[in-house]
């Protein structure tokens, strides 16, 4: 009952200072080094779509333009009309010598599912080597207040370790449930696009569109301190390696 973009895997996000580090820095810079790799423009090709009597499976690969890089990705639908499924394999092809930006889906919902609860960490954003000050707890928030606006626009905004999150078109009202399967994720929303965020130079640059789009990250890069300082430590680096993980959709009803 509400529609939707997507959802289809992402592994981009707006580089943040730290990704793409000071130039004195003699460390690699992962910043650049995703875009010379084309991360910021990832295609999507569908190989096969097959109906079962159990599951609805699609195969894609997803990789940068002119490129031998890849990530083989299936994308599995089970359940009913009320919990719907889905869950996501993926396989990389190729030499992947650098940590992947971030690892989930990207969904859109329209621009009237302007509001979130969810239970996990909050009230701010967390990534992996970020998340000291987050707490566990159910919290609410527009999508307009889940921002964090830095001078430059960059990555922002995700809250850690959430168990299930909600978008509404308000208090009591209809909207989207998601809920992260055998584990937690990463939740992000905002009203434009990674791509649109890390085009801007400025926050008056991001213009609210009619959709607002969802991040519902597997795993994530952590942020560093690349800008003035080391890199993102190892054990909070994103591998490209072969991962599976899911989410269960679900409608909102209407309080009564």
């Amino acid at each position: 009952g509400v529609p939707l973009h997507g959802p289809r895997l992402d592994v981009w996000r707006a580089t943040t200072d730290n990704d793409d580090g000071a130039s004195f820095q003699p460390d690699v810079r992962n910043g650049p080094l995703w875009r010379r790799h084309g991360l910021h423009r990832m295609r999507h090709r569908t190989d096969s779509v097959e109906l079962t009597p159990e599951a609805l499976v699609v195969r894609t690969r997803v990789a940068p333009a002119a490129s031998a890089l890849g990530l083989r990705t299936v994308y599995r639908w089970t359940g009913t009309v009320e919990r719907l499924r889905l869950t996501v394999t993926v396989e990389p092809e190729g030499d992947w010598a650098f940590p992947l930006p971030r690892l989930g889906v990207r969904l859109g919902l329209p621009s009237a599912y302007g509001h979130a609860r969810w239970f996990g960490g909050g009230p701010g954003e967390g990534y992996p080597d970020t998340t000291a000050a987050a707490r566990t707890g159910l919290w609410r928030s527009t999508v307009d207040a889940l921002q964090t606006p830095y001078v430059r626009p960059q990555e922002n905004g995700a809250r850690p370790d959430v168990r299930w999150a909600e978008l509404t078109r308000g208090p009591g009202r209809p909207g989207l449930r998601v809920e992260a399967d055998g584990a937690t994720c990463w939740f992000t929303a905002r009203r434009w696009t990674s791509e649109q965020l890390d085009a801007a130079g400025h926050t008056t640059d991001l213009t609210p569109g009619e959709t607002v789009w969802v991040n519902l990250d597997h795993r994530m890069h952590g942020i560093g301190s690349q800008s003035c300082g080391p890199g993102v430590l190892p054990q909070y680096q994103l591998a490209a390696e072969p991962a599976e993980f899911g989410f269960t959709f679900s409608e909102v009803a209407p309080a009564t």
